[in-house]
């Protein structure tokens, strides 16, 4: 049985170590960095690891580790090892992605400059190191619309929507004065024209250069009190659909231009009036699921078929991505909190439990503690997974949902 070894098994990366543990495979797992915030480290699962290498500063060392327990692969469990995960299949001579593009697969700069020339399309935006350069950048490339965003995090973290050059400004001073979703200083920022129609998100998988998709689904957001993006609600697409053939196509051209090869990726597109255009793209799962939910709901996960590719590559590549079904209508809902509240009321989480569409939560409930206004994906109170035959009973659900947010469902 194989030997995997997770760098940063946060997250979703949590599902992928219960996975490969429940399957017998052993797991070993490495940090890439010294402190690990509580917002990630609360999903961390010790129990699914025969071994836990921590934190090595020392990579000479973190390899002859890694090669001496025998690991068959490294895989990221969540975006901040990415790079790390890369680097160390490189080291070890393992199955990985093309080392020759791991910063693309970070910097969103640099990720969108391996996508243009590869011809594909992606946002005009510049990588800028201070409030005046971006600002002077602004005025000339874009005066319209822009999006300000850290250039290597993830989650819609400190996302800014700006209308004009104030606006930038203000985005970038605060961006550039703060640190990342995981503990690292923003040096540089990207500012990018806003792109305009449909967003969709495709999470694949891929081995040996063979790229198969898990799961599509259509983005519904807001903005946001903070001039970020909020994450309404989200929708699967079937693969039979008018828009997922040219999305998968763009979206497998994509992980080509970034060297993925083997890993799983999370990858943002927008279908414009000129075509499919990059948002972003992340080599490693997709948060934000339940993959168990999914995998009920549609017969596959992008977890379980990441745990597939890694245990048995045959069965993988024998999976057609284009003729399954999801069994039902089914919208994944954002919890957004309307107000800051001071002390939960210890029954909201009963109360969404009582929506007859409602088939899973996932929730930060605490009674009695504070929850914070919903300025984007980190401060959402969790998200819930309604599903039914009649989709009509999925809307009310949700306007009922909605209706309760309004009237203090989190602080009652």
């Amino acid at each position: 049985m194989a030997t995997i070894a997770i760098v940063d098994g946060y997250s979703t990366g949590s599902a992928l170590s219960r996975t490969l543990a429940e399957r017998g495979v052993t797991c070993v797992h490495a940090r890439s960095a010294a402190e690990v915030s509580g917002y990630f480290a609360r999903t961390f699962r010790p129990g699914d690891y025969e071994i836990d290498l921590g934190f090595l500063a020392d990579r000479t060392e973190l390899v002859k580790r890694l090669r001496a327990i025998r690991v068959d692969q490294v895989v990221a469990g969540t975006e901040s090892g990415v790079i790390l995960a890369d680097t160390l299949n490189h080291l070890l001579g393992l199955p990985g992605n093309e080392i020759a593009t791991v910063a693309a697969r970070r910097d969103k700069s640099a990720m969108a400059v391996a996508v243009l020339a590869a011809g594909l399309a992606a946002p005009l935006g510049r990588a800028c190191a201070s409030v005046d350069e971006a600002a002077d950048w602004y005025a000339k490339a874009i005066a319209g619309p822009a999006v300000v965003k850290p250039l290597d995090s993830a989650g819609s973290d400190r996302v800014r929507f700006c209308r004009d050059v104030d606006q930038v400004r203000a985005a970038c001073a605060e961006l550039l004065a703060a640190r990342n979703l995981y503990g690292a200083p923003n040096h540089r920022i990207l500012v990018q024209e806003q792109l305009v129609g449909t967003e969709f998100y495709v999470n694949s998988v891929s081995c040996g250069g063979a790229h198969r998709v898990a799961e599509m689904w259509r983005y519904t957001k807001r903005p946001g009190p903070a001039g970020a993006p909020i994450y309404d609600y989200e929708e699967p697409v079937e693969p039979g659909s008018a828009d997922a053939a040219p999305v998968r196509e763009f979206a497998f051209a994509v992980l080509d231009a970034l060297g993925v090869r083997s890993s799983a990726a999370h990858t943002e597109i927008m279908l414009t009036a000129r075509g499919p255009v990059l948002i972003e793209s992340g080599a490693r799962l997709g948060g934000a699921t339940l993959p168990e939910v999914v995998a009920k709901l549609s017969g596959v996960s992008q977890t379980s078929l990441q745990a597939q590719s890694l245990v048995d590559p045959a069965a993988f590549n024998d999976f057609d991505d284009r003729t399954r079904r999801w069994s039902t209508t089914v919208r994944n809902v954002s919890l957004i909190n309307p107000t800051p509240v001071g002390r939960q009321a210890g029954q909201w989480l009963a109360r969404l439990s009582q929506l007859p569409t409602a088939v899973a939560i996932a929730a930060n409930c605490v009674p009695g503690a504070e929850l914070p206004q919903t300025v984007d994906l980190i401060s959402s109170p969790g998200f819930v997974y309604l599903a039914a035959e009649d989709a009509t009973e999925v809307e009310r659900d949700y306007r009922t949902l909605r209706r309760w947010e309004r009237h203090g469902l989190y602080g009652r």
